[in-house]
């Protein structure tokens, strides 16, 4: 999980026709080793509504969930807690497939036939597809029978005597996964459930859901007058605007445990973060880590060496799905994708050598001048 960081110790130079820089503060305590991320700006920042901060927390999506925000005049905490678990109810009752009655789940358990979906589902599967077609499949979010074959969907762990899946239970989800073979309706806003006589397709969004709530949280606030806000869940983080003292909202990098990466905070001014990480949700069987993180092409856990892959993007579902994508595309072709896509991209490789890290150009560039 990224967290919330102190100001850093180090001043990003920026040339004198940009806009105003964000204000930095004057150390993290004890730590002159950190690595400073501001990412580009294009607007200079705007002075919140008020003088205040407020912290809200809760649970949901089977994770936590925290806010800081600038109050505006007339709005009380009450109403912001109550608006944040409504957005997030709203999000679970479209897309868990944890919740049965969920439309996700609805159309995952529908026979073989033509399925009419919601506007909000109609657009985030649309989305989904979208990306699925620029990474060849690398984030799919039709790989919900492989996530249970695996053990990491609604049905819970395998036997723990035997947690791997046959070669023929592989390819039995399989034959019933793949963004290809989602055939939609464009005319009547449907989905087709044809996995098999009886269905058998099962979506999954657990690659972008996080980050599209954290989206959905933020526009949320700023209808509210909350320009200047913090959101996270289960470490997705996006920032939007300033602190009242003109300080833009400080995070802190999660490492992988023995990363060569330096301590990194990073300034999200409309900015967002998401990290995927080999060990977050996985299991071991006969000293193997098997990740939850699915290769569509092969049906099984990535297998590639990359232990965590951290994306920067202005939308937390784009980075969400980035990051997922570029943990399947593996250490090679993930950071030639990310360079030609101009995506600001931190890769971290096990290696015979050890933990080996790797920047896309568009990363090494939010770097504080003095390191980089």
């Amino acid at each position: 999980m990224e967290r919330c960081a102190g100001s850093p110790a180090l001043t990003s130079k920026r040339p004198s026709s940009a806009p105003p820089p964000l204000q930095i503060g004057a150390a993290v305590e004890g730590r002159q080793d950190s690595r400073v991320l501001i990412p580009p700006t294009t607007r200079a920042p705007e002075r919140p509504p008020s003088d205040l901060i407020w912290s809200l927390a809760g649970e949901s999506m089977g994770t936590t969930w925290s806010v800081r925000l600038v109050p505006p005049p007339g709005v009380g905490q009450d109403a912001f807690q109550a608006a944040i678990e409504e957005e997030l109810a709203r999000i679970i009752a479209l897309f868990s497939p944890w919740t049965p009655s969920s439309e996700i789940s609805r159309f995952n358990n529908a026979p073989a036939g033509t399925w009419k979906l919601s506007d909000d589902f109609w657009s985030l599967l649309n989305a989904a597809l979208d990306l699925a077609d620029d990474v060849n499949g690398a984030v799919d979010p039709t790989l919900g029978a492989l996530v249970d074959l695996w053990g990491f969907g609604p049905p819970g762990p395998r036997d723990p005597l035997n947690p791997l899946p046959s070669a023929e239970e592989v390819e039995a989800a399989l034959a019933v996964s793949g963004w290809q073979k989602l055939r939609l309706n464009r005319d009547a806003q449907a989905a087709v459930q044809a996995g098999g006589p009886n269905g058998g397709m099962k979506l999954d969004f657990s690659g972008i859901a996080k980050g599209h709530a954290v989206d959905r949280v933020s526009a949320r606030l700023t209808e509210m007058g909350a320009t200047s806000h913090l959101v996270e869940i289960g470490g997705e983080l996006l920032g939007r605007g300033v602190k009242p003292d003109a300080q833009p909202w400080w995070v802190e990098i999660e490492a992988v445990p023995g990363s060569p990466a330096p301590h990194t905070v990073a300034a999200l001014f409309d900015m967002a973060v998401a990290t995927s990480g080999d060990w977050r949700r996985a299991f071991v069987h006969e000293e193997r880590l098997y990740p939850h993180t699915l290769d569509g092409a092969t049906g099984r856990p990535v297998d590639n060496g990359l232990a965590q892959v951290t994306v920067f993007d202005a939308s937390a579902m784009r980075a969400d799905a980035w990051a997922t994508a570029l943990t399947v595309l593996g250490p090679f072709d993930g950071p030639e994708f990310a360079e030609a896509m101009q995506i600001a991209a931190h890769f971290v490789e096990r290696t015979p050598r050890g933990l080996v890290e790797r920047m896309s150009p568009a990363f090494a560039a939010m770097m504080d001048e003095e390191e980089a």
